[in-house]
């Protein structure tokens, strides 16, 4: 098996690192009110206490890391999703993560426990994965992991559908339903220390993947003969999605498509190896969402957008396009 990138496509990583971070400063200072970084980082630094670097502290700041880290936590996770099932179809959501997470941090927002968010997630997502994991069995052929994973999607929207029903008030439901569409704006540095342990477990588990799910192409007798133990792969990678997935959702809500796009695109450019797309993948989805967070600000709109709107506004297309595009491929 062939691990060396064609040496035209060793400018992928940097290419897509510097995109990243140059996107990162770009959306420091666009907003309602566009603000000169250098002067707000010396106000920050000196604790001034001016309105650049109070701006930057308290809202440019915490936004765009938390859109960083999520973004790339979607399209990291969609990567090892696609590719431990050897589905391009496939997103982070297929095996009940996101579905749970969602489930999990609409629970405590209904109870008024919203300052645990991430925890809710985190179980919600562990605990739909496992749910998953009982369904299908322990030696679950892919198939029946994705029926046992949609199975899991339809029951957590179905409870997520019955606690909007039974909210108290229809503010309360307005605000899971704000919730839900995901979002980037009112975040904080809190949300951010929030969010990154489980995030950050999630991709130290995702780290030594590379080798198991590059020897999955070969199918799962090869990748057995080679010593890939996996089923300890597959609950290493049900695991880091649901830590990762559920930390991401619980303060973001639900951002759709990054998690299947942008694998999708970016696998030519890897010669078509999982282990190589996973760190594409992540800097792909930082990438992306970055750049629908820095859309929502720009839109003239009376309000501003959620950004799991604009991204299922990408999205949605494109997999209609995937979908044309694999029917038009059989024979």
């Amino acid at each position: 098996m062939n691990t060396n990138l064609q040496p035209e496509k060793r400018w992928l990583l940097p290419l897509l690192a510097a995109s990243s971070g140059l996107l990162f400063l770009l959306s420091l200072t666009i907003g309602a009110q566009s603000i000169p970084l250098s002067q707000a980082l010396a106000e920050m630094v000196t604790d001034q206490g001016g309105v650049y670097g109070l701006i930057l502290t308290e809202v440019r700041l915490p936004r765009s890391l938390i859109a960083l880290v999520t973004g790339a936590t979607l399209g990291l996770c969609g990567a090892a999703m696609q590719g431990l099932l050897r589905n391009p179809l496939a997103s982070p959501g297929l095996i009940g993560s996101a579905s749970g997470a969602a489930l999990g941090a609409v629970v405590l927002l209904y109870f008024g426990l919203s300052s645990i968010f991430p925890l809710g997630g985190i179980v919600g997502a562990l605990a739909a994965t496992g749910l998953v994991w009982l369904l299908a069995g322990r030696s679950a052929s892919i198939l029946t992991l994705i029926l046992a994973g949609m199975a899991v999607n339809a029951l957590a929207l179905a409870l997520i559908s019955l606690l909007l029903n039974l909210a108290p008030s229809p503010y309360a439901v307005q605000e899971i339903v704000l919730w839900m569409m995901g979002s980037l704006a009112n975040t904080s540095l809190d949300d951010l220390w929030l969010l990154l342990p489980g995030t950050l477990l999630g991709w130290l588990l995702l780290a030594g993947s590379g080798r198991g799910l590059d020897a999955l192409t070969l199918g799962e007798e090869t990748a057995h003969s080679l010593g890939i133990d996996l089923q300890r792969l597959r609950w290493r990678l049900f695991t880091a999605v649901a830590l990762a997935v559920g930390s991401a959702v619980s303060i973001t809500g639900s951002i759709g498509f990054v998690g299947l796009v942008v694998p999708h695109l970016l696998r030519p450019l890897v010669s078509h190896q999982p282990g190589r797309l996973l760190a594409a993948s992540a800097f792909g989805g930082a990438i992306l969402l970055l750049l629908a967070d820095i859309a929502v600000r720009l839109l003239p709109t009376q309000t501003e957008l959620k950004v799991g709107v604009v991204t299922s506004l990408v999205g949605a297309p494109f997999f209609l396009h995937l979908i044309l595009k694999s029917r038009s491929e059989q024979p």
